[in-house]
């Protein structure tokens, strides 16, 4: 089982291919071959090296159990750091989603001259009231779709339930201090990023990344009209060619 060590947490990845490196980071309690698995073999297949991780506490990067200090984002953006320098990658392109992009654009912000290239969608630069709320309207496992309820479940069985509860609870409690994610940070990104969105994401509202596209200098911005949270999934095909091009263009 390939793992790389990141601040005496070892990680699990997912790894394939040879070529430019590439890092894909998944979302909230999410794994990089359940994430990703329409973008894994196929930017393998086109001259990249994609690495993609569990973060710690998600998947089989356990243990340890998975826990929501006030700087988790901020920490596993130094996980992410720390296992690509254990695979020997000094500099990569990054894809983000959801809590990825989040971490990604931390990334990229703090130490630019390690990220190449940067594509998020799903993610936002600070919390609002909305989004707590769409949170807690979740916050049942009986509320998700029967379909991602049933994906999760065969990944962390009857943990599901309290490890949900504690990322939303980790929600909260950074929208009580603030709310402030990163919307400081996003002036630091230098390298050319592509934000992308689903126009009905149910979770993040089209404000979020209006803001991260205003916040980082050159930054384009895509929307897909039907696309929800996992525009990644629901249109790969779209999607993949569209960021291939994005990666590979010429400075």
């Amino acid at each position: 089982m390939p793992q790389a060590l990141a601040d005496g947490v070892s990680l699990h990845f997912e790894r394939a291919g040879q070529g430019v490196p590439l890092l894909l980071i998944p979302g909230a309690l999410g794994t990089g071959a359940g994430d990703f698995a329409a973008q894994i073999e196929w930017f393998a297949a086109r001259r990249f090296e994609v690495i993609a991780p569990d973060p710690r506490g998600y998947g089989k990067s356990r243990p340890p159990s998975r826990e929501y200090p006030p700087d988790f984002y901020h920490r596993d953006a130094a996980d992410m750091f720390a296992a690509m320098t254990a695979l020997e990658h000094r500099r990569f392109a990054i894809i983000g989603w959801s809590d990825g992009a989040n971490i990604a654009t931390i990334m990229a912000a703090t130490h630019p001259e390690r990220v190449s290239r940067l594509v998020v969608f799903g993610g936002q630069s600070f919390l609002t009231a909305e989004e707590i709320a769409a949170f807690n309207d979740i916050r049942k496992i009986s509320a998700w779709s029967p379909r991602a309820a049933e994906a999760m479940r065969a990944v962390y069985g009857d943990e599901l339930d309290e490890l949900w509860d504690r990322y939303v609870a980790g929600q909260e409690a950074l929208f009580n201090a603030g709310g402030d994610l990163y919307a400081g940070l996003l002036a630091q990104v230098t390298c050319p990023t592509l934000v992308l969105h689903g126009a009905r994401d149910p979770l993040i509202p089209g404000l979020h990344p209006q803001a991260i596209h205003r916040g980082i200098a050159g930054s384009r911005l895509h929307i897909f009209p039907e696309g929800k949270h996992n525009i990644h999934q629901r249109f790969a095909e779209d999607f993949n060619a569209m960021t291939f091009a994005f990666l590979t263009r010429p400075d």
